[in-house]
């Protein structure tokens, strides 16, 4: 799964329509080109990929001194496609990095129950993988592996306890009512149709 995909999908759902520099600009203004790792080249081929797959649609070609712009919008499949991507950010437990900060920037799309499932989800799976972790450090030098990637395990281990206790507190800070969602009055971002 790709945080670019992911976020412009979501740049586009905010904005209705752009184009490849609005969208480009806007992600660069989140500056997600340094916790997603988004580059500018990635955005246009992602929007060319997309239109091609016709998860999104052509609405406008501007002409200018530079090359044409072309304006997308998301379709119907652009929009599930969207919140496919956003679940799957927010539930999994390989892909805590750009993926997951991806589903945070975006996580107000959703309705507050809907967010707090996902994130318990991704709660479990964090706990699976810690037990997984440990348990090939604990038998790592058994099996052959030197002491150094015995003290990685260790590291990898700690990252994801780190990011499970993260996962929990932003559970709670949902339960607790805080944060503007999908579902509440106003809604931080417009919701047209299904969300879930």
């Amino acid at each position: 799964m790709s945080a670019t995909r992911l976020l412009v999908l979501g740049v586009l759902r905010i904005s209705g329509r752009a184009h490849g520099y609005q969208v480009r600009r806007e992600l660069l203004g989140w500056r997600a080109d340094k916790w997603a790792n988004v580059q500018p080249g990635s955005i246009y081929h992602a929007l060319k990929k997309m239109a091609a797959e016709q998860l999104l649609e052509e609405v406008s070609t501007e002409a200018g001194r530079g090359p044409d712009r072309t304006a997308y919008q998301l379709t119907t499949e652009g929009e599930q496609e969207f919140f496919h991507l956003l679940s799957g950010a927010l539930s999994d437990a390989d892909d805590a990095g750009p993926l997951l900060s991806a589903g945070i920037a975006l996580m107000p799309m959703l309705p507050r129950r809907r967010a707090i499932e996902l994130l318990k989800l991704m709660e479990v799976r964090l706990d699976g993988a810690i037990a997984e972790i440990l348990q090939t450090a604990v038998h790592a030098h058994e099996w052959g592996h030197p002491p150094h990637v015995v003290r990685m395990y260790r590291l990898w281990g700690g990252q994801t306890e780190t990011t499970r206790a993260w996962v929990h507190d932003l559970v709670a800070a949902l339960e607790a009512g805080e944060y503007r969602m999908a579902d509440d009055d106003p809604p931080t971002f417009p919701v047209p149709g299904n969300h879930v």
